[in-house]
């Protein structure tokens, strides 16, 4: 069973073809509004990978794991988050969650 209550990190890991980095990085800087747009969304972060080009991580920060699962995932703006960036995929990004350890 998931504890799901209190913040939580999604960690996301995307790879792109490295011929399409800089597209993709202008479609996700215009979907991060429908992340911004969605209750409970606290703040994200996208990082480059140094040593494997095309490869991104994605810190994305919820108030819950509800907010990011039925908030986001069940909503319009993650319909309109995938349009812009779905196809920029090479293969489903790994998408886990993390919670702070005191």
């Amino acid at each position: 069973m998931v504890d799901e209550s209190g913040p939580v990190l999604e960690v996301v890991r995307i790879q792109v073809d490295p011929a399409q980095m800089t597209a993709f990085e202008g479609a996700i800087a215009q979907a991060y509004s429908c992340l911004e747009a969605t209750e409970g969304h606290l703040g994200h972060q996208l990082y480059t990978c140094i040593e494997k080009t095309g490869s991104y991580l994605l810190q994305i920060q919820w108030t819950s794991l509800d907010a990011h699962l039925i908030n986001f995932r069940q909503s319009d703006n993650y319909q309109q988050w995938r349009s812009l960036i779905g196809s920029y995929f090479v293969q489903p990004p790994e998408v886990l969650h993390y919670r702070q350890q005191s």
